[in-house]
């Protein structure tokens, strides 16, 4: 699948994340806008990469063996992470391979995400993560505080069980080189991920490979997570849809040893807004009987307002609009009982909900939106990705959660789906022509981007 190039006849053994010489790393191209009240928007020349733990990892200097193959690292190349630094390189993809084996079409302002790819005789790709880039070895950089992020969405083609997801989180510039030499690649390989979810299952943390690892059902573990704050702008499929902020201890990225140290390290559950939850069940949905219709493209618009109307001030209320056929529609207002109607989310508003919901309010544990904001401050890095659930089956983001829960229950309700939905083996066998569509990317003051 790759082009086998001359190789030296020295090789330097690296212990860590090396990247291999097979395929040299083509980005595609996306641009997006930075704009300011005073003088509109300017085009900024951006390129998305390929999340490290989609890539192809193999022997260095070889095509062949694989270091990690149908979920499980290779015993003989990996058998533990000194040796796995020094025997195993992390390729690039090639332009085309964007598109004919990972299903990323992207050019322009525009940039589409499929979520079954078969690829000849490779089996098929399913689903992906990309990270927006400023240049070659570089992601882009988000400082959001009294800023608003604006981009398009088409979901019509997301069912149950599917989450096209726009989010920030904070990984580090480029990738983590620069603070864990033996990490070679770098963001121009896409590495670093984190989330506040901790994933145990990155191959590679610190640019060392997650040693040692259990397979868990269809799941790699490693033996520690990758621990970060989040601000998940849009996860959604056509049935249901949330934003949600998530903080964290610490600043930037952490690694956490999963059995120990990564639990209470992030707020998991987050301050959501998702307007089925909320109470709203006619706001968002396919057709024109909903105020939203997912059946057509959108606008999302989301602001964060600071305390002293400043980029300096502390982060505290987070605003959401849409923009469909000309016209701007504001959020949903919360219809929960007991509870005042609210339409954003402020430390306020989340500790009401988390009340009516019976839910512990880990958000104001963990600092809230001061924490929340203080990473936004640092900078953050925006991710798009299209994903199906193998541990919970989406049913917290569209139906009712958790499982069990009594349904007439204020917050168990998320979504119209059913509880037997959203299985990864009927989403993929079912909705294997799934597919989101993110389209002109917008930064900057309040009020300009829309």
């Amino acid at each position: 699948m790759y082009f086998l190039g001359l190789l030296s006849l020295v090789l330097v053994i690296v212990k860590g994340q090396q990247p291999g010489a097979q395929q040299k790393e083509e980005h595609p191209s996306l641009t997006y806008q930075t704009c300011t009240k005073s003088n509109g928007c300017v085009d900024v020349d951006g390129f998305i990469v390929m999340d490290g733990n989609w890539r192809w990892l193999h022997q260095q200097g070889t095509y062949q063996p694989n270091c990690f193959d149908a979920g499980k690292w290779n015993p003989k190349e990996c058998p533990d992470v000194e040796t796995c630094g020094k025997n195993c390189a992390m390729d690039g993809i090639a332009a085309k391979q964007y598109t004919d084996t990972y299903g990323v079409i992207s050019a322009e302002k525009t940039c589409q995400l499929n979520f079954e790819t078969k690829s000849g005789g490779n089996g098929a790709n399913v689903g992906s993560r990309v990270y927006l880039m400023s240049a070659e070895k570089k992601y882009s950089m988000f400082k959001l505080i009294n800023k608003e992020f604006t981009f398009d969405v088409t979901v019509s083609k997301l069912g149950c069980g599917l989450n096209g997801a726009v989010y920030f989180v904070e990984m580090d510039e480029d990738g983590g080189m620069s603070k864990f030499p033996s990490n070679k690649a770098g963001a121009q390989y896409g590495t670093g991920y984190c989330d506040a979810q901790c994933p145990s299952d990155m191959k590679w943390i610190n640019g060392e490979a997650n040693l040692p690892a259990n397979v868990t059902g269809e799941n790699m573990a490693g033996a520690y997570g990758s621990c970060c704050s989040e601000m998940d702008l849009w996860e959604a499929n056509k049935m249901a849809a949330a934003y949600t902020p998530h903080p964290c201890k610490g600043e930037g990225r952490v690694r956490c040893k999963k059995a120990t140290e990564c639990k209470g390290t992030c707020d998991q559950a987050g301050c959501d807004f998702n307007t089925y939850r909320m109470g709203n069940k006619s706001f968002f949905g396919p057709g024109s009987n909903y105020t939203l219709d997912s059946s057509k493209p959108f606008t999302i618009v989301t602001q964060f307002i600071s305390s002293d109307g400043t980029d300096a001030g502390d982060l505290s209320e987070i605003k959401r609009h849409y923009v469909q056929n000309g016209k701007v529609i504001e959020n949903a207002l919360s219809h929960i009982k007991g509870v005042s109607d609210f339409n954003s989310l402020t430390d306020s508003n989340c500790a009401s909900q988390k009340t009516a919901f019976g839910d512990g309010n880990t958000f104001k544990d963990l600092g809230g939106m001061k924490v929340m904001g203080n990473a936004m401050k640092r900078g953050m890095v925006l991710v798009m990705s299209l994903w199906d659930d193998h541990a919970a089956s989406m049913l917290w983001l569209d139906a009712d959660y958790p499982v069990g829960g009594d349904p007439t229950k204020p917050g168990v309700k998320r979504g119209p789906c059913s509880n037997d939905s959203g299985k990864p083996v009927d989403v993929e066998k079912n909705q294997a022509d799934a597919k989101v569509v993110y389209a002109n990317i917008k930064f900057g003051d309040i009020g300009s981007t829309y």
